[in-house]
């Protein structure tokens, strides 16, 4: 891992993302890239005026960005890269995470609720939904980088053999024990012995390094998949939850077409998604 993308809008929830993209940079030895978009109309921007204040607001934003790592202790010895961008966020990620041959995007957010929710979704939420690398997405301050146990929840279907292997190497550089789970729920019920039998083509079809015994997979039953992923974390203390996503086609549909943008808005913990 040698590049962390980190967007920044200088809210709190900015510089907890921040803080955990320093730690992992320190144990890697990343290079972190600071991503500020301004959120400019394209329709402005051929107007001669309309350029020169765009060069004005993106003066401003590189020196509020200085600003913002100011005294970071936590940044100290860290490489850090600037990137003001003029449209988007989520669009700008993807641009950025290209230019830069990012591994790894680390952003904050708040989520959103309601018919902020239903109508637009979160910045965050899209990004998720469109970024080609994994997305962790940090809620709290955390204190301290003392993660010691992550749930990759999946169905375990075949196409997610990828994301798996990624989730794997991900948590191993990391030091951070990796608690695998499938959710079983009222709607999509599964007797143990037909997925013992999933389990089993799955772990046929990852690379030996990747191979686990049947009985590491916790067969957690709830009411949802949602529910239950943060049950089970709750039930084993787990510090993170990693998940499969399917990026522009949604997510793995054993999740409902959703539940991992959900979870990125009501989770507490924090949340990195693997492409499929």
């Amino acid at each position: 891992m040698k590049n962390i993308l980190v967007p920044i809008d200088f809210s709190d929830y900015a510089n907890n993302a921040l803080y955990i993209a320093a730690n992992i940079a320190k144990t890697q030895d990343a290079e972190i890239h600071l991503l500020h978009t301004l959120g400019i109309s394209n329709s402005i921007l051929p107007q001669e005026e309309d350029q020169m204040n765009t060069a004005l607001y993106i003066k401003h934003a590189e020196n509020k960005l200085k600003e913002f790592i100011g005294e970071k202790t936590f940044l100290k010895s860290l490489k850090i890269s600037f990137h003001i961008k003029k449209h988007l966020v989520y669009k700008e990620i993807n641009a950025t995470i290209k230019e830069v041959n990012a591994d790894l995007v680390v952003m904050g957010s708040h989520g959103s609720d309601g018919m902020e929710e239903i109508l637009i979704g979160s910045n965050t939420q899209k990004t998720v939904r469109y970024s080609e690398v994994p997305v962790m997405v940090v809620k709290s301050k955390m204190i301290g980088f003392e993660i010691r146990d992550a749930v990759f929840a999946c169905d375990f279907q075949l196409e997610n053999v990828r994301s798996y292997e990624n989730a794997v190497n991900f948590f191993k550089l990391l030091n951070i024990r990796l608690n695998l789970v499938y959710i079983n729920t009222p709607a999509n019920f599964i007797t143990t012995s037909n997925l013992n039998k999933t389990f089993s083509e799955f772990f046929r079809n990852v690379d030996a390094d990747y191979k686990r015994p049947l009985e590491s997979i916790t067969i957690f039953n709830d009411l949802d998949i949602e529910s239950g992923i943060m049950n089970y974390c709750k039930s084993i203390d787990a510090d993170f939850i990693g998940i499969p996503t399917h990026g522009r086609k949604g997510i793995s549909h054993i999740f409902n077409g959703s539940i991992g943008e959900d979870l990125v808005n009501h989770s507490a913990l924090p949340v990195i998604t693997f492409k499929i």
